[in-house]
């Protein structure tokens, strides 16, 4: 066990350096020039109009918390059930599985909030749109794809995780739970990756707040101790919180006006400067003005 734990640390030690050799790395590659007209220099420009950028970070962090919290806090009120002991390894054990799984999609959530921001900056929302569907299709297929494996192997995979027959037990009656669970999980942060492209995270942090905290975690605590569901239970009322979340989303893309959002979108970057040097030609290409 010494041996693992200087292993462990060991590894850790050189994943670290790691990090801060691409941070160093990625430094000097800015600082060499060799970016051309991407970047022209350190200016004081960038200081300007950083109101805007604080709202949305802040917006952002809200939103995001309000998620990550969500999800603690089904493991929390999972202790104050009559096999605490029991309920907290299995559904610590299904989160485990839950957050690997999402990685995927987390990628998604990334990538298509760049996308979608560029390009609806650069006055093309038919493209925006349909990056959006390409991400949903690829994380839901994804999704699906994991959760098959786990219900197939869903008497064999517990064992890898613990010794104890209660906990492996619990797992495997969790396991439907828990591959629908990744599927909803997987669509629902490239929504979330959409309106941080589109700039609605004041929007979606209220959301958030709505499907989550006022129905989600109260009808998972009605199911799970009133009615005495369990941990099923809880679990099964928070998840409705996340599905009202994922289709009040859909339905806020739905609605949206991805012309009027490219519009709003060239607004923000002539408001901070970025069409001193660029015009955009009526068919969303640019072209360099003299």
């Amino acid at each position: 066990m010494l041996h693992l734990g200087w292993g462990l640390v060991g590894a850790a030690v050189v994943l670290n350096s790691s990090w801060w050799f691409i941070v160093v790395a990625q430094i000097l590659y800015v600082l060499s020039g060799v970016c051309g007209e991407a970047w022209s220099g350190f200016s004081f420009q960038a200081f300007q109009n950083l109101r805007g950028f604080v709202r949305l970070s802040l917006a952002s962090a809200v939103m995001l918390c309000l998620e990550v919290w969500y999800f603690m806090a089904l493991i929390l009120f999972a202790g104050y059930l009559e096999n605490a002991e029991v309920s907290v390894d299995a559904l610590s054990i299904c989160s485990n599985i839950l957050g690997w799984t999402i990685m995927a999609s987390f990628g998604m959530n990334a990538a298509v909030s760049v996308r979608v921001s560029n390009e609806l900056g650069a006055s093309h929302p038919r493209a925006a749109k349909f990056s959006l569907t390409v991400a949903v299709i690829s994380s839901f297929l994804i999704a699906l794809i994991l959760s098959l494996i786990l219900i197939i192997f869903r008497e064999q995979y517990p064992i890898l995780f613990s010794n104890d027959p209660e906990v492996r037990k619990a797992v495997i009656e969790l396991t439907p739970m828990l591959a629908l669970c990744i599927v909803i999980n997987n669509i629902q942060p490239v929504l979330s990756g959409v309106a941080i492209g589109a700039g609605w995270q004041a929007s979606v942090a209220y959301v958030n707040i709505a499907c989550y905290y006022i129905f989600g975690i109260p009808l998972g605590l009605f199911f799970g101790f009133f009615l005495d569901f369990g941990v099923l239970g809880i679990w099964s009322g928070m998840l409705s919180g996340t599905v009202l979340q994922t289709l009040v989303l859909f339905y806020m893309i739905y609605r949206t006006d991805w012309n009027n959002e490219a519009s709003l979108a060239e607004e923000r970057i002539s408001k901070w400067g970025g069409l001193k040097d660029l015009n955009i030609s009526e068919n969303g290409e640019n072209r360099q003005t003299n």
